[in-house]
């Protein structure tokens, strides 16, 4: 009977250990600036903008800077890309606003 208990707990205990599968996604993290046209006010506009992008599943940070007319988005590449986060931006109220990626000549 002992023996029994034994074994049934130790079942239970590999099953239980067997059947939990654990994945671990590596986070693909990127950051990505964008020109953002439209904008007429930092409460309203620049506000919404940031709060939309960082509702988005897969979007870790994201800051507007409306006297820049710049967002900047730190994201996972695995969730979303970055003609998705163009597309949440030009989809806020009605098309009112435009994005497109900074384009660093710098480096060029």
């Amino acid at each position: 009977m002992k023996a029994q208990k034994i074994i049934s707990t130790l079942f239970l205990v590999l099953f239980s250990f067997l059947s939990c599968k654990t994945e671990t996604k590596v986070v693909k993290s990127e950051t990505v600036s964008l020109n953002v046209s439209g904008m007429h006010c930092e409460m309203s506009c620049a506000m919404m903008i940031q709060s939309k992008l960082a509702k988005k599943k897969g979007v870790m940070d994201a800051k507007v800077i409306f006297n820049d007319s710049i967002a900047t988005i730190q994201y996972d590449a695995n969730k979303i890309n970055k003609k998705q986060l163009i597309a949440v931006v030009e989809g806020i109220g009605d098309d009112l606003y435009q994005a497109s990626e900074v384009v660093d000549n710098k480096s060029k």
